[in-house]
């Protein structure tokens, strides 16, 4: 099994510098839409991970349950078609913008983030909540 720590990155260094990781070596890698900004999934990526995503076209990831690489649609058949890959101000956040074919999470959904709304169009009373 190929962990984070049994494989060295072929990542830029200078791109790998600036990397804010998590203390397990990890960033989230956030994936959305690029024609229509629809936020899909959430996913982890180390060096190693950000480095096959650049290089190879498609999303791939670190699972944090299984501790193993995965290429999103390998198993699925729901590929994330990379567009562009941006570092937040931070260098601590990923985004992936990605032509997803089919269902982006695991449960079949188009997007993990629509079933359990919190709070919609602003706030309490329908105004926006920061002006």
């Amino acid at each position: 099994m190929v962990t984070m720590t049994s494989m060295s990155s072929h990542l830029d260094p200078e791109i790998a510098a600036r990397l804010k990781r998590s203390p397990d070596g990890l960033l989230p890698a956030i994936a959305q839409q690029y024609d229509t900004g629809e936020v899909l999934m959430l996913g982890w990526m180390d060096d190693e991970a950000l480095y096959r995503t650049l290089t190879t076209g498609r999303c791939t990831y670190w699972s944090r349950s299984r501790r193993e690489y995965w290429v999103k649609g390998d198993t699925s058949g729901h590929f994330q078609w990379v567009k562009s890959v941006a570092l937040d101000c931070d260098a601590d956040t990923v985004l992936v913008k990605v032509d997803q074919v089919g269902a982006a999470c695991h449960t079949g959904a188009r997007t993990c983030f629509d079933t359990d709304v919190l709070l919609e169009d602003g706030g309490p009373d329908g105004s926006a909540t920061d002006q």
